[in-house]
Parts: C-alpha cells; sequence; structure tokens
C-alpha cells in the first residue's frame, strides 16, 4: 500500500541529445552500438560539475520518460523465445521506476555545461536526474 510519505521528486539536471530519436531504434547496452552524445546540464547546476575531467568515466542516471510503468515481466534482450523474467533481473527500459543507468566516458567539456560523451543509449530528449564518476572498485 502506498502512502504520501512514498512519494518521492525528481527534477531533470539536464537532457540528453542523441541521434537516437526513437526508443525501438536505442540499443541496451553502449557496446550494442549506442553513438555519441551530448548532455546539457542546466546551468543552474554548473557548481555541481567542479572537478569533472574530460576523460573521466562516469554514471549517468536518467528517466526513460518513454518506458512503461506498469511491465513487470519481460524477455529479456527482445527475445521471444527467452523465458519470461522479472523486470528487476533485467535492464529492460519498462518498470516501475524507469531509471536509466549509464556507464560512459567524458570526452569534451564545451560552454561548461555541455557534456559529450562516448557511447549512450539514450534517446534524445530524455532527462537526466544525475551523473556520478565511476570509482575505483567499479572500474
Amino acid at each position: 500500500m502506498h502512502t504520501p510519505s512514498d512519494t518521492l521528486q525528481l527534477r531533470p539536471i539536464g537532457r540528453v541529445h542523441s541521434t537516437l530519436t526513437r526508443r525501438k531504434d536505442a540499443p541496451r547496452q553502449p557496446w550494442e552500438g549506442a553513438p555519441e552524445a551530448w548532455i546539457d546540464i542546466d546551468p543552474e547546476y554548473l557548481s555541481a560539475l567542479h572537478l569533472l575531467a574530460e576523460g573521466d568515466e562516469i554514471w549517468v542516471l536518467t528517466w526513460l520518460h518513454e518506458s512503461r510503468r506498469d511491465t513487470l515481466q519481460v524477455h529479456p534482450g527482445r527475445d521471444p523465445d527467452a523465458p519470461l523474467t522479472g523486470v528487476f533481473a533485467t535492464r529492460s527500459p519498462d518498470r516501475p521506476n524507469p531509471i536509466g543507468l549509464h556507464r560512459t566516458r567524458l570526452l569534451h567539456i564545451e560552454d561548461g555545461t555541455r557534456l559529450h560523451v562516448e557511447a549512450l543509449e539514450a534517446i534524445d530528449g530524455t532527462p537526466v536526474v544525475d551523473v556520478k564518476p565511476v570509482l575505483g572498485a567499479e572500474g
């Protein structure tokens, strides 16, 4: 049962700009042909980017805004022959809280708040909710 205190509020800190424009064309993993992309961070968060450097590996957390939130099971890898699997055991974008987790490398920072990144499997216009560094044990 959900109560009002169960409600969370997220604010986008930026948006993805990508050549991927249709969800059905987006790969599930970066190594499946994801293109480089740009992330425009809202200027009010400029100071939050302090000491983020070109070449850094980063985690980009997104809100997968075109995802279905009522999906609880899927066939992994879009393979209808794969066994039906709970979404928490998959990387499916369809899930109760469609938070995307993307590991990528920062290639270039332009104008202070435009981040050019390596392979990113998010479609154009996807809201970004956070950016975090990849730390040693995760690398």
